[in-house]
């Protein structure tokens, strides 16, 4: 493994406002920066109380103008909800305002609820333009043609890394064939990790992108100076996770020690199975268990995810967690 990255929703803590979120995101990405990680990616969500960061791009800018050095970038983009000119102008133009700190990761999911999503796609297909769309985004983003007659101003020559997003094989296909990196969101559902990079590394073809495959590996880092006190700040994800899961999506809430008396059995098991590819604990724990995710997937990358309701233990946590992670990078 090269690199360890975090991924933030700019999550809004019950008592707070979009407005502390996205303070809060600044401040947690001057925080990476300064311990080590090597990107800081935000996702694309909608009709969310408890997340920030729907207009992604904004808030990829904000981040970016705030930090020096780290790579900023979408983790991701849904981009079935965007025509592709607008996001290559957009990620354009972020990648000339901060030249070669921005990445573009995409994601063919809707990033919220049906009602949302045709709140967004003002014209809906059921045709899925996913893989044309990709292509026709990396072709907005390349080298100039003579024959283009649509170029994306700012856009065209900047070469804005894209990626491609995805929790089941079909975003591991899609990459393989385009020779793109590509990264799985391990930290939500984990089901088809193994076989989505083994599907990935057998039949990625090399490409003016990429020439060998490189895959990015999702997952939950909550730590602490105890086991104890890390297992009680993972508790608001988890208690957020399953209310979702439920159909009331809310604001993170402060964290519990008593989950199984808040969330029934079968949705606390569902939303404890789909957080499991996650390292949760004090140094000498997190150390064990991100040897264990390591050496099961042998990323190229990890990018850790972590919603904590305190902001400043949430920065610690990061800080705990590039501790022990530079120890484990080669």
């Amino acid at each position: 493994m090269h690199h360890y990255s975090l991924l933030d929703l700019s999550p809004v803590p019950e008592g707070a406002t979009p407005a502390d979120a996205l303070g809060n995101t600044v401040a947690l990405a001057r925080a990476a920066e300064a311990a080590g990680y090597h990107r800081f990616w935000l996702a694309e969500h909608h009709n969310m109380p408890g997340i920030a960061s729907a207009a992604t791009a904004v808030v990829i800018g904000h981040v970016a103008g705030a930090t020096r050095t780290i790579r900023v970038g979408a983790g991701g983009i849904m981009l079935p909800n965007h025509a592709p000119l607008v996001v290559a102008e957009a990620f354009g133009t972020l990648e000339t305002l901060y030249p070669g700190r921005i990445d573009l990761g995409l994601g063919r999911a809707p990033g919220t609820d049906q009602l949302t999503m045709r709140a967004l796609r003002r014209h809906m297909t059921n045709e899925d333009q996913f893989p044309q769309d990709v292509m026709e985004l990396l072709a907005y983003l390349g080298p100039d043609s003579p024959d283009a007659r649509v170029r994306a101003v700012p856009g065209t020559g900047t070469q804005v890394p894209v990626w491609i997003l995805g929790s089941s094989l079909f975003g591991a296909q899609l990459a393989a064939y385009l020779g793109l990196p590509y990264a799985f969101a391990s930290h939500f559902a984990p089901g088809a990790l193994d076989e989505a990079l083994a599907i990935y590394r057998e039949r990625f073809q090399p490409s003016a992108y990429l020439q060998r495959p490189y895959a990015m590996v999702a997952a939950g880092l909550f730590a602490a100076e105890t086991d104890a006190e890390a297992r009680f700040l993972r508790s608001s994800q988890v208690l957020s996770f399953a209310r979702l899961r439920s159909g009331q999506p809310g604001k993170l809430p402060p964290p519990v020690t008593n989950l199984d008396q808040l969330v029934p059995a079968r949705v606390l098991a569902q939303a404890e199975g789909a957080l499991s590819f996650s390292a949760t604990g004090g140094p000498d724990t997190l150390r064990a268990q991100l040897s264990r995710l390591i050496e099961r997937t042998q990323p190229d990358e990890m990018i850790f995810s972590g919603a904590i309701h305190d902001p400043a233990a949430r920065i610690r946590s990061i800080q705990i967690g590039a501790e022990v992670l530079r120890g484990l990078t080669g």
